[in-house]
């Protein structure tokens, strides 16, 4: 019985060896950066948030340079909705 218990503790131990292994393959390491400005997240530029706008015929947000306006300056999410008029 001990024999057994024994066993499956190696092989425990064996598995999370291996898993840990594997997951420390996968992250990057110190030595490895160049050192270059810009490597870190906090280093990096943050894009603003796009305005979003609701099509005025189906309610479908889309990103505002991507919406077509009518004359009136409402948004709509294709051709076909801003033909078709808001609802």
């Amino acid at each position: 019985m001990i024999k057994v218990l024994i066993l499956l503790a190696v092989v425990g131990l064996a598995i999370w060896w291996l898993r840990r292994a594997r997951s420390a393959d996968d992250r990057p390491r110190d030595d490895d950066r160049s050192g270059k400005p810009g490597n870190k997240p906090a280093d990096r530029p943050v894009d603003k948030p796009t305005p979003m706008l609701a099509c005025a015929h189906c309610g479908v947000h889309l990103p505002q340079a991507e919406a077509l306006t009518d004359a009136a300056g409402r948004p709509f999410c294709g051709e076909a909705h801003r033909l078709a008029g808001p609802r």
